[in-house]
C-alpha cells in the first residue's frame, strides 16, 4: 500500500490553459513546488477561448482534461480564466481528482483599494460568466468596478511579441487611470506577460494583481490534504501544445532557462 501512495505522490501535477498564458501559473507553481513533476496543455490553435460559446469552451476543457488523466495527472489545476468561470464545476462533476481553478482576484483588489475604484481587464467570456457576476456582486456595494474586455491581447501574446499589445493596453487601461483606480485585476492568465508593457502606461501607485501565486498556493494545499505532495527527487516538465512548439520552446527558455520537451496535442 505504501508502494502505491509513493507512485501516486509522484504523479504530475497537470495544468491546461488555452494557450501559453497559463504558463503564468506553472512558473508560480514550479518555484513553490519545485519537487513536482508538470504536464500542461496550450490549446493555443483554439486559443482565444474567451470568444468561445459556453459548451464549446465545456469541450475543449473536457479534451484536455483527459489528455491529462490519461497521462497520470494527480491533479488539475486549470489555468485559465475563461475555462475556470465557463467549466470547471461540469469538470468536477465528472472527474474523481482536484481541480483547482483560477478566476480574477476581484476579493483582493476589493479590500486592498484606498480610492474605493478598481479595474478588471479579462476576456468577455470571463467576465459574461455567472462565477465572475456573482463574486463581483459581493463587492459592489461597497467598491466600483470598472471591467474592461481585454479583445486581441490573448492573440498578441500568443504571437510572442508582447510589445505590439501597447496601444491596445493605452486604449483600455487609460480610462480606468482617469477613473482613478489604485488596483487592476489582470483577469487573464496571458496578461502577466504584458506587466512590463502595462506599467509603461499606468503610474506607478497603481498596483497590478494576478492570482498566479494563490492559485500555486491553493494547488499546495490540497496536495497537502490529500498527502500527495511528491517525493521525486528529479522531477520531470512535459509540455503539449496544439499550436506552434518552436514559440513555446522560446517561451519556456526565457523563463526557466532549460529545454523542456515539447510535444504536439
Amino acid at each position: 500500500m505504501s508502494g502505491f501512495f509513493f507512485a501516486l505522490n509522484n504523479q504530475p501535477i497537470g495544468i491546461f490553459d488555452s494557450g501559453i498564458g497559463g504558463l503564468s501559473i506553472w512558473k508560480c507553481i514550479r518555484e513553490l513546488l519545485p519537487n513536482e513533476s508538470t504536464i500542461y496543455i496550450a490549446d493555443s490553435a483554439n486559443a482565444p477561448y474567451g470568444d468561445k460559446s459556453p459548451e464549446e469552451i465545456v469541450y475543449l476543457s473536457v479534451k484536455s482534461t483527459e489528455k491529462l488523466i490519461g497521462l497520470g495527472a494527480k491533479i488539475i489545476v486549470v489555468a485559465c480564466n475563461t475555462a475556470t468561470t465557463n467549466a470547471i464545476r461540469h469538470l468536477r462533476d465528472s472527474y474523481p481528482l482536484p481541480f483547482v481553478g483560477i478566476e480574477p482576484a476581484t476579493k483582493p483588489a476589493a479590500i486592498q483599494t484606498k480610492t474605493g475604484k478598481i479595474g478588471i481587464l479579462a476576456t468577455k467570456g470571463t467576465l459574461a460568466s455567472e462565477l465572475f457576476l456573482n463574486t463581483s456582486k459581493q463587492y459592489r456595494g461597497s467598491v466600483e468596478i470598472i471591467e474592461t474586455v481585454g479583445a486581441g491581447l490573448v492573440q498578441i501574446v500568443e504571437s510572442g511579441d508582447f510589445n505590439k499589445a501597447k496601444s491596445l493596453l493605452r486604449k483600455y487601461l487609460e480610462p480606468m487611470v482617469e477613473a482613478g483606480v489604485d488596483n487592476i485585476v489582470l483577469g487573464c492568465t496571458h496578461y502577466p506577460f504584458l506587466k512590463g508593457v502595462i506599467q509603461e502606461i499606468i503610474p506607478d501607485k497603481i498596483k497590478l494583481i494576478d492570482s498566479g501565486n494563490a492559485v500555486a498556493k491553493r494547488t499546495e494545499h490540497l496536495l497537502l490534504e490529500h498527502s500527495n505532495l511528491s517525493e521525486a527527487l528529479y522531477p520531470t516538465h512535459q509540455i503539449f501544445t496544439s499550436g506552434d512548439p518552436v514559440l513555446l520552446k522560446k517561451i519556456t527558455q526565457n523563463l526557466f532557462d532549460e529545454k523542456i520537451g515539447i510535444h504536439r496535442f
